[in-house]
């Protein structure tokens, strides 16, 4: 059976969701963060064996808050997730790709999320597993000229192209 979970935050919080397979990940992972300037971050991973905790870690109580009650309601062994202010995932994303026992990436998104989980059983125990995420909202159309320059004027205006 899939189930929907919906992340919970405020609308202009972005977040990253992937999968890793190691308990140093909330290590690492800080580590990317604490390299992003003026970031402020919270991140949590659900360990898949052993004592099965939802480990953390982070530099903004709020953010860490959120990271921990979303992969909670996630609980998905070797899934993290990255909440983040004052920060975007384009400027960390690569970094966290990067980290030698991060699996994949859902998404990375400040969009309304909803994640797919499908549970199961694993031996005389439950297993849980993404399946996938669902980001934002469906298409309306496909852009026009107009669109276009609007595009590329707000790239422009956010400093990303010149």
């Amino acid at each position: 059976m899939i189930q929907e979970i919906e992340i919970e935050k405020p609308p202009e919080i972005n977040f990253i969701l992937g999968q890793s397979h190691f308990i140093k990940t909330v290590e690492d992972l800080y580590e990317v963060m604490a390299n992003a300037p003026n970031a402020k971050f919270g991140i949590a991973f659900c360990e898949a064996s052993a004592k099965r905790l939802i480990r953390y870690d982070g530099n903004d109580e709020e953010m860490i808050q959120l990271a921990l009650k979303n992969a909670e309601k996630i609980s998905v062994g070797h899934s993290f997730i990255i909440f983040m202010k004052e920060c975007y995932p384009i400027n960390v994303l690569n970094a966290v790709k990067s980290v030698p026992e991060v699996c994949s990436i859902y998404c990375a998104t400040a969009n309304p999320t909803k994640v797919l989980i499908y549970e199961t059983k694993v031996g005389d125990e439950t297993g849980r597993a993404i399946v996938g995420v669902v980001d934002g909202y469906k298409s309306k159309g496909i852009e026009n000229e107009e669109n276009k320059k609007e595009r590329k004027d707000f790239l422009r205006k956010i400093g990303y192209k010149r």
